[in-house]
This record gives structure tokens, C-alpha cells and sequence, in this order.
């Protein structure tokens, strides 16, 4: 059992061809090329941070309540 010849893959490729043909494979192709182009400008764009801007403050409000009893629900 040692490695595929490129005779075992080019069978395969054909293969795939066959059953999904090039059009699809194309716009898969496509679309995992525009995906991986997305994220690499997310993480260039991620990893720069302005040296002069201040932290974020974070504010909110807690919510505080008592459950008195148990609702019914409508059928």
C-alpha cells in the first residue's frame, strides 16, 4: 500500500468532474478563494490598533427582579 500514482488521482479528478461538473467546482473554487481573501483582510485590519486612542469604557445596567410565580402558556 504505498502512496497514488497521478494515474489514481487523475481518475479521481475525472471522477469529480463527472458527478459535479465544472461549473459548480468553479464557483466553489470562487467562493473559498473570497472567503480566505475576507479573512486575511479581517485579520490585517484586526491587528491594527490606533496607539493614541483611549480604552473603551464599558457601562451597563443590572437588572434586578423576583420570579413570583410560574406562567402559563397558551396552547
Amino acid at each position: 500500500m504505498g502512496s497514488f500514482s497521478i494515474w489514481h488521482w487523475l481518475i479521481v479528478l475525472l471522477i469529480v468532474m463527472l458527478i459535479f461538473g465544472t461549473k459548480k467546482l468553479r464557483n466553489m473554487g470562487a467562493d473559498l478563494g473570497g472567503a480566505v481573501r475576507g479573512f486575511k483582510e479581517g485579520m490585517r485590519e484586526g491587528g491594527e490598533k490606533p496607539a493614541d486612542a483611549p480604552a473603551p469604557q464599558v457601562t451597563g445596567k443590572t437588572v434586578e427582579g423576583e420570579v413570583k410565580g410560574k406562567t402559563e402558556q397558551k396552547a
